[in-house]
């Protein structure tokens, strides 16, 4: 079976499975040799889309031990989506046949906490950066006073990847795969610390 027809069920386990591999230390790398990127040289079959915040400390290929050729990496700061990324997830989708894609964030997010800045005390960033800011603000949550920053920062991270989703399956091409039956998207959240992805919900 060509991994782009992987259904997106069995995609998914295959994430999960990588990512306990990371987390044990128990990394395969044997779809990392120099044969299996030269049997990609005419043609790339990943088995799902990853998009993910463009910190350094959550490279999908690693986190989810994929080989060479698996996943289709799209990485933007606060993992936001706009219509460069649309259009990118939208290849993959039609062009590539991935059924899986999944919005992965992480704890700690520097994105995330620049929108909570902005926000809650009214701190005004760089001009790119303030823009980038703007599209996580809509989806950041209302707080409970008594809450501490950290927990804030991680339920504000949440709420982002939430936030991404719902926009996702918004889109025109998001509907419509939906009523196809041909897409599952899926949030996630990777735990720094640990490496351990937590999947938050599937649609």
């Amino acid at each position: 079976m060509d991994a782009a027809n992987i259904p997106a069920d069995e995609a998914l386990s295959r994430l999960i499975a990588g990512n306990e591999r990371f987390v044990r230390g128990e990394m395969s790398f044997s779809r990392f040799s120099k044969e299996n990127l030269f049997e990609m040289v005419t043609r790339q079959r990943p088995f799902a889309t990853i998009l993910g915040c463009s910190d350094s400390r959550v490279p999908p290929e690693l986190i989810f031990n994929a080989g060479l050729g698996d996943l289709f990496v799209v990485r933007v700061a606060g993992n936001v989506f706009s219509s460069d990324i649309a259009a990118t997830m939208q290849y993959a989708g039609e062009q590539l046949g991935t059924e899986l894609f999944v919005v992965l964030g992480h704890e700690g997010c520097g994105a995330v906490h620049a929108a909570l800045k902005t926000r809650d005390d009214g701190q005004v960033h760089l001009s790119r950066i303030q823009l980038l800011v703007e599209k996580i603000l809509p989806g950041l949550p209302q707080f409970d006073p008594n809450l501490s920053p950290a927990v804030r920062l991680k339920q504000a991270v949440e709420s982002n990847v939430r936030w991404t989703i719902a926009q996702i399956l918004s889109t025109p091409e998001g509907e419509a795969r939906q009523a196809a039956g041909r897409l599952k998207l899926v949030g996630a959240i990777c735990e720094i610390a640990s490496g351990h992805v937590r999947f938050l919900e599937t649609k």
